[in-house]
Order: C-alpha cells, then structure tokens, then sequence
C-alpha cells in the first residue's frame, strides 16, 4: 500500500461521505475474490449496518475504507476522492476504527484515550467515558482514569477492552467511525445504552457497524446484507424483511417473534 506521488488534499470541507462503487476485491495470491462487485453509499449523520454470517465479507469490504489493503476492482472514495489518491495519513487521520480484537497499550486509561488526541481536555475523556459505558468500571477502580492497563489490555476483560478503545476513537472525534464487531463481547443491555449515546455523540459523523447480532443493527439508517462476498440486501430492516431472504434468516434465528416488530 503506497502513498501516490502528489496526494490529494481532503480539505477543509470533507464531509465524510462514503462510497463502494463497483468493488470487488482478492488477497494477494488468492484465485477467488471475497468481494463482488458491491456499491453503496454511507452518508454523513447516518448509520450503515453491515450485517452477514462469518466469512461472508464484512471486515475485508471496511477495511477497504483506511486502505489496509486496495480494492481490487472497482473504487472506494471518501468525500468524492478515491482513497488512493489521498496520502495514508491524512486518510486515517479523519477515521476512528475500532477492530473486533481492541488493541490496548501499557500505561494508563487514560494514556490510552489520549492516544487518539495528545491534547483532549478532562471534559473530553470524561465524556468519552460515558458515552462508552465505561464509568462504572473506571470509577471502581481507586486510580480511577490512573488505572493501570497492561500492554495488550490483558489486565481487563474483553468487553473492557472494547469499550476503552470504542472511547479512545470518540476522543478522536473524527467525521468517520467504523465498528468493525466491535461490540460482540458485550452484553445485550450495554449494547443498546452504547448505541443510543453514540447517536447522541456522533450525530454528523458517517457510521459503520459490522456485526453478526441483528439487534444492534435494527435500527439502523441502512442495512447491508452480504453473503459470501456479494450485497444480497439494502435497506432499513422492515424493507430487508420483506425483500431479503438472507436477512429473514438471520433476523428469525435470532429474535422473537416481538422483536422482529
């Protein structure tokens, strides 16, 4: 992944924008493509789902969007510039990704979040905090956001160590997040209070969630269905239930007959 000779400048007035146009894409050294031809577009003040069974595409099509690897065909553009046309930098400094497996670092929580913004004032990383549901578990800590947190985070539980790294991106305040099944350790209740302070919080931002659980995606703006590597559905969940049989599928295994409502 190489940086083009003279980058383009996202600017002053990037707004976020998100478009798959066309995109497949193959691992190096792969004969099959895990992608096909997949367009869509994530818009600034929304929430994208994407949702499908394991293997079926979901963290290879995000991870197109900061260039961990180019697509193969097609393009992926952000702001209406093409991602490789723009300098790996500056791309990634407009998107807080949180990856399923959070990666923390020796230090403290609060040397952690500052990660993400050397300068964040307290009222920041409190807010930060909050909104990721990880009060309670700095407060009952006597350092308090002085906790100690050893290299990789082995020192707290998984769902602690997503929902630190879920606050770190928030310090970041970028237009861009992406939730790469970042919520899969946590319990259906926090799900859902996260959720909801995240709409608060990231209101004009562009939002990706990739997940397996139907219920943290069924209200989202738009819901994009893959399976093995291809868009078999998009729309809002009451559309998909009608129109996408891979959707019904999964939206049956895993909810009641109410919560399908």
């Amino acid at each position: 992944i190489l940086d083009p000779d003279s980058p383009a400048a996202l600017g002053e007035r990037f707004d976020g924008t998100i478009e798959f146009r066309g995109v497949s894409f193959r691992y190096p050294g792969a004969e099959d493509e895990v992608l096909h031809d997949i367009s869509f577009t994530a818009s600034p003040g929304t929430t994208t789902a994407i949702i499908g069974a394991t293997g079926s595409g979901k963290s290879s099509l995000v991870g197109l969007v900061p260039r961990f690897y180019d697509a193969t065909g097609g393009a992926v553009l952000v702001g209406g510039l093409d991602v490789r046309q723009v300098s790996q930098s500056e791309l990634r400094d407009r998107i807080g990704f949180v990856p399923q497996k959070a990666v923390l670092f020796s230090g403290s929580v609060e040397s952690n979040l500052r990660y993400a913004d050397e300068g964040a004032g307290a009222e920041e990383l409190e807010s930060a905090i909050d909104i990721s549901q990880t009060r309670e578990f700095v407060d009952s800590s006597p350092e308090g956001m002085a906790m100690p947190i050893s290299q990789g985070g082995s020192n707290v539980s998984g769902g602690q160590r997503q929902r630190l790294a879920i606050a770190r991106a928030l310090v970041k305040k970028p237009p861009i997040y992406i939730f790469d099944d970042s919520f899969s350790a946590l319990d259906f209740k926090t799900d859902s209070r996260l959720r909801r302070a995240l709409k608060e919080k990231t209101g004009g931002s562009t939002v990706i969630i990739v997940t397996q659980r139907l219920a943290t995606v069924k209200n989202a703006d738009q819901i994009v269905v893959l399976d093995e590597g291809r868009m078999v559905g998009l729309g809002k969940h009451g559309e998909l239930m009608e129109s996408c049989e891979t959707y019904r599928e999964i939206a049956t295994s895993q909810l009641s007959a109410e919560e399908l409502l």
